[in-house]
């Protein structure tokens, strides 16, 4: 089963992690300087905070897979309706590694669907996120970070 994921981008983490924790009565799942993440039950929510957006605000929505088929099958759902997108294997930011593939709705709101990996000890690594929305976000329209 997959899950939604919201990341909001913040200025400042701990005022944010102390209203949300408040929010959900739950403590983050991770909770690091820059970045807080709840992996919810109920709501069924992988809910993201990070200094690292290009402003303040929301900063891209997803859906987080269980598996590589379950992203697979996303991916497989959009292009078969005509809607394009950017794969990204591997990839390291908010401290994991994770598969993606990215796209946009019609609004120009970012989506990312991912299946985690791993986790990793920092929050990106070189040239990968280099304050981008969505951290790891390829632009869809020039095909770089």
């Amino acid at each position: 089963m997959s899950r939604l994921h919201v990341h909001i981008a913040v200025d400042n983490i701990e005022e944010n992690v102390r209203f949300y924790t408040a929010l959900f009565d739950h403590a983050p799942t991770v909770h690091k300087q820059d970045y807080a993440k709840w992996e919810l039950a109920d709501p069924a929510v992988n809910f993201a905070i990070s200094t690292h957006g290009v402003r303040t605000g929301l900063d891209h929505v997803g859906l987080q897979a269980d598996s590589d088929a379950e992203l697979q099958s996303i991916q497989a759902r959009l292009q078969q309706a005509g809607i394009g997108g950017r794969e990204q294997k591997d990839a390291s930011c908010c401290y994991a590694r994770s598969d993606k593939y990215w796209t946009e709705d019609p609004q120009g709101i970012a989506w990312e669907t991912f299946h985690t990996l791993d986790s990793i000890p920092t929050f990106s690594t070189a040239g990968s996120a280099k304050s981008a929305p969505g951290c790891c976000l390829p632009s869809l329209k020039t095909g770089c970070c």
